[in-house]
């Protein structure tokens, strides 16, 4: 009977108890947000994006590829402005509060310098839903390399941990990887939406490897900080610090083999003056 109470008593006994058991502890201040009140949301979107990643180039596989060149110019600036927008409020409010970069506990305070960190981590959470559109585009161009197992891992897993994110520490030190990998998508959408404009660009495109170093950089220092934080004994939820490093881990070895098969293998045909690009160039024009 002892037995029987303490297994009706804790919910840890069955994963849907276990469920709502940690919704109890959900940070107040983002609970009746949009999206955040609930898994299903982000499940539902997480579950169509790996649909249509899985369907689309079957049915675009007897079809020409769609030109969108006039619609990715301006979407690729709005997801930079966005972009902007939510680095520079976590900037101004991170400094307004005075947040460390190292350690800051997420303290569920209504401040309203406090309050615009939780806002503008709720808007990076809502723009890795509209990152989706990335893949689309690439499957509607017939772009049938780029949906790679990075790219798609990158995009469904960056949705679903960021809920978690916005829905139970959307203060605190979640705000430096939020704040840095939304600066270096300014700097990303930028290149996509010049890269968008055409071939003449190209000239200006030279500094494209040099995004993915500053996300291995990203990635490696997030890593670092996390340790840092466990070992010191950071007043930051411990599942989240694991998580973080676990994660980061999983990205530094899936940027680091995509930047050696992208640039490292490529350079014996850049040292005798022509690329890859040029060789496409000259194969698309024979």
């Amino acid at each position: 009977m002892a037995t029987a109470n303490i297994s009706e008593s804790i919910p840890f006994y069955d994963v849907f108890g276990y469920y709502e058991w940690t919704l109890t502890l959900a940070d107040p201040r983002t609970k009746g947000w949009p999206m955040v009140d609930s898994a299903m949301p982000t499940f539902v979107c997480v579950c169509i994006y790996l649909f249509i990643v899985w369907i689309g180039p079957k049915i675009m596989r007897d079809r020409k590829p769609f030109d969108l060149t006039t619609f990715l110019v301006p979407y690729n600036l709005a997801m930079a402005l966005l972009n902007l927008y939510i680095c520079l409020q976590l900037f101004v409010g991170s400094t307004m509060r005075r947040y460390s970069y190292i350690c800051e506990p997420c303290r569920q305070s209504f401040d309203s310098a406090e309050l615009r960190i939780v806002n503008a981590v709720w808007w990076y959470y809502f723009s890795k839903l509209l990152e989706f559109s990335d893949t689309f585009f690439f499957i509607l161009r017939k772009k049938d390399n780029q949906p790679s197992f990075l790219h798609v891992y990158h995009h469904s897993t960056m949705f679903s941990f960021w809920w978690i994110g916005v829905k139970w520490v959307p203060s605190g030190s979640t705000f430096l990887p939020a704040m840095v990998n939304s600066f270096i998508h300014v700097l990303m959408y930028t290149y996509y939406a010049l890269a968008a404009l055409g071939l003449h660009m190209n000239r200006y495109l030279w500094w494209k490897k040099h995004l993915t170093i500053l996300q291995l950089i990203q990635f490696t220092i997030l890593m670092i900080i996390s340790l840092t934080d466990i070992i010191t004994g950071c007043e930051f939820p411990l599942w989240m610090l694991y998580t973080l490093i676990g994660y980061m881990l999983s990205f530094i070895v899936l940027f680091g083999n995509f930047y050696a098969h992208a640039y490292l293998k490529g350079r014996p045909i850049q040292r005798v003056g022509i690329t890859c690009m040029d060789m496409g160039a000259i194969k698309k024009d024979d």
